[in-house]
This record gives C-alpha cells, structure tokens and sequence, in this order.
C-alpha cells in the first residue's frame, strides 16, 4: 500500500491476537502480519498474490464480495461482517468477525483496503464442509433450494417435473445425507455447513458442493 497505508505490514510489529493484511483494488493479498499467516498456516511467497476470496469459504464469499465492491465505491469507508474463514488445504474453518477499511492514497478513490480479524485460538472450529465435497446431485440441490425457500411438495414437484413421490424421495435421501429428522433442521444444517449460500434470495447452493 505504500506510504499512503502507513508501513509495508511486513515491517509492522504484530498486533498480538490481530490477523492483519492489505489488499489493493483487486481484493489481492499484498502484505500481511505474521499473525496472518500463522493463523492462515502459510508463508508470504503461498499467501501474497492470493485473492482474499481465497480464505473465506464459499457460502459467504458473494455477500462479502458485495460488501467489499461497496467500500472500492465509496459508498461506505468501513464494514465489519461475520466471515467463515478457510485454512489452505480446507482442513479446519473457523467463523471470525472480519474488519475492512478503505484506505485512499494520493489519487481520488480507494485504491487499498485493510482487513483485520482476531485469530481463532480458543474459538471453537467451525462444523461446515471445508473440503468442497461433492456432496448433492444437481436435482438434490434444486430441491433443497425449493425447501429453503418455503415450497411445499406439490409446487415444488410441478416446478421441477417430478412425482410428488420423487421429490419426497429425494428429501428423505436428503435427510439422510445431512444427518437431520426433518425439513426445517434440513435448512438450518445445510446453512451451517456452508451448503447454502449466505445473504442470498431466493436460496442457492454452493456450486463446489454439486456433483
């Protein structure tokens, strides 16, 4: 970030507990603290270059996304959101609040952002999907959107072309996978596993998680 940011985060004490990077106008990782990249378990040369979309798992990248093309605008000079963020390899996840500032250097407009988050030490870990398993077919995925989004068997069977008795296959296949009783623990599982997309309407699920 330059001058404009204050010191390379490379050359800043570590802020003990604080996970600090800097990312320029293509949300890329420039610099980071120590503390960063202990906490995300990697070295500048795997970290740095790297989008932020990178350690953030993908049912909360779209809103974060969002909220980050607001703060490039101008529209708002700081945010603070809940994130689950992802180790490299998708080997532990942990939910975080997520700090950005926008921060301007001599030309008009934003053209860095600072991200600050505590690190997860003494944080209970996460329980989402944080290997990107294929876990639903497409079909299991369309019907677990209708039932997030409060369609009942009938409709939901006429909007996909199934027998009433297919869509209730397909929730019962769906229950088992998830390890729930019924369709209201269905949703609420598939949202704390990170199935289906965070601040999203109508429903969707996660691409990575679709056969």
């Amino acid at each position: 970030m330059g001058r404009a940011g204050g010191a390379d985060a490379h050359q800043q004490p570590d802020q003990q507990g604080m996970c600090v990077a800097g990312l320029d106008a293509a949300l890329t990782i420039r610099q980071a603290n120590q503390e960063f990249f202990r906490q995300f378990s990697g070295s500048s040369e795997e970290l740095c270059g790297r989008s932020i979309r990178d350690v953030v798992h993908p049912s909360v990248q779209q809103p974060l996304m969002r909220q980050f093309s607001h703060l490039l605008e101008g529209k708002h000079q700081r945010f603070v959101t809940p994130v689950i963020a992802v180790r490299p390899g998708g080997e532990s996840a942990f939910t975080v609040p997520l700090t950005a500032i926008a921060v301007s250097g001599g030309l008009p407009g934003t053209n860095a952002v600072l991200v600050m988050m505590p690190t997860a030490k003494g944080t209970e870990e996460t329980r989402v999907v944080t290997k990107r398993k294929k876990v639903l077919s497409a079909m299991d995925a369309r019907i677990l959107e209708g039932i997030a989004a409060g369609i009942s068997t009938i409709p939901l069977s006429s909007r996909l072309f199934l027998s009433p008795h297919g869509v209730e296959y397909h929730v019962t296949c769906l229950l088992r996978k998830l390890k729930v009783r019924n369709r209201t623990a269905l949703v609420s599982r598939a949202y704390s596993m990170g199935v289906l997309k965070i601040g999203t309407w109508p429903p969707e699920v996660v691409d990575d998680f679709v056969k």
